[in-house]
């Protein structure tokens, strides 16, 4: 029923909460909660991505797809509420980018290079993966729309609250349209050779562990939004290099490793679409999500008008990720282009 990874995933996920727990509770060095929490995070993310994956080879390709975009982001859900009710928005922000760049850079870049060295050119079906480099860019645009008003001083810039509400509702429109396009075996649908890796579990056992998983989240969240700021401090990182690539990576990137091992044993397919789909749900889910539940939570409200350089960098990828999955083949090279930029801009974000 469960393989051996699975359980390790799970037997790890449960360390990982307990000792990020008791190092919480008993005070512990910051670096040392935060590392421990962060841990704790990537696992659990892991582990809801396993077993959504396993609830959806039940009912087919689209529901998981379906399944995966309402529950795959649980970890990173529950961290961006708490940042924000800490007053935490930079941080929040470059998190929903910076796990937009891990997985459509970093991962994907990965899964190219890996893939590219053992198995030489890749090929894939390039209509899903187009459609969804559409979909982001569109991500992109309600992005860049709030953040050009407030920096061009626009006559709507004294109302950047209500146009970010608007643009969340309009992605959250565009999500919501596309959810029977995946149940048919659309964009958002993973190939259905996904579906032979493992037995599905019993739903009890699916329900059961995403359950454990959304309670363990919601509590290490809560521990790792705490020891966040005066970890950052004392390891000398600024909130925004914090939330792009550490908050980013714990609560995103690390569950798409499943796809960088199918683009290793040569199955791009699902490699492209599990990763590019990761992107998609961050940024017509997550994000918009995030931005109306900052008006009923308390604390900070989340607006869409970021700084500069991150819709720079959101632009950039979104573009490079167009241009590369456009002819639906992948080489190492293209992997190693990807991985670049991620590395640029990271770098740029070294110093705050």
């Amino acid at each position: 029923m469960l393989t051996r990874t699975e359980r390790f995933t799970i037997a790890a996920a449960i360390v990982g909460c307990v000792v990020a727990g008791v190092l919480t509770f008993t005070q512990a060095g910051a670096v040392v909660r935060f590392a421990a929490a962060a841990a704790a995070l990537a696992i659990l993310a892991t582990l809801v991505g396993q077993a959504t994956e396993r609830l959806g080879e039940r009912l087919g390709p689209g529901a998981t797809g379906v399944l995966q975009s309402a529950l795959g982001n649980l970890p990173e859900l529950f961290v961006g509420i708490f940042a924000l009710r800490a007053g935490l928005v930079a941080v929040v922000q470059a998190s929903l980018v910076g796990s937009i760049l891990g997985n459509s850079l970093l991962v994907l870049g990965l899964a190219f290079l890996i893939g590219g060295v053992r198995n030489g050119t890749q090929r894939f079906a390039s209509e899903p993966p187009r459609m969804i480099a559409t979909l982001t860019l569109l991500a992109v645009a309600a992005l860049a729309v709030p953040t050009l008003v407030h920096s061009l001083h626009t006559p709507a810039e004294p109302h950047a609250e209500a146009l970010s509400v608007a643009c969340a509702v309009v992605l959250l429109i565009v999500f919501i349209a596309s959810i029977p396009v995946a149940l048919g075996g659309g964009p958002s649908a993973l190939p259905s050779a996904s579906m032979e890796m493992e037995p599905a579990w019993p739903i009890w056992l699916a329900a059961a562990v995403l359950a454990g998983a959304g309670i363990g989240a919601a509590l290490v969240s809560d521990w790792f939004v705490e020891a966040l700021r005066p970890a950052a401090a004392a390891l000398g990182l600024s909130e925004a290099f914090t939330g792009l690539v550490v908050v980013a990576i714990a609560g995103n990137a690390v569950e798409n490793v499943v796809g960088i091992q199918m683009a290793s044993r040569n199955k791009p397919d699902y490699a492209v679409s599990l990763i590019l789909n990761s992107s998609l749900q961050v940024a017509l889910g997550l994000a918009p999500v995030l931005v109306l539940l900052s008006f009923f939570i308390g604390g900070a409200h989340l607006t869409l008008v970021l700084p500069g350089l991150l819709v720079a960098a959101l632009t950039l990828a979104g573009v490079l990720g167009a241009f590369v999955v456009y002819d639906g083949e992948s080489t190492w090279l293209e992997g190693l282009i990807l991985i670049g930029l991620y590395g640029i801009i990271v770098a740029a974000f070294w110093w705050g």
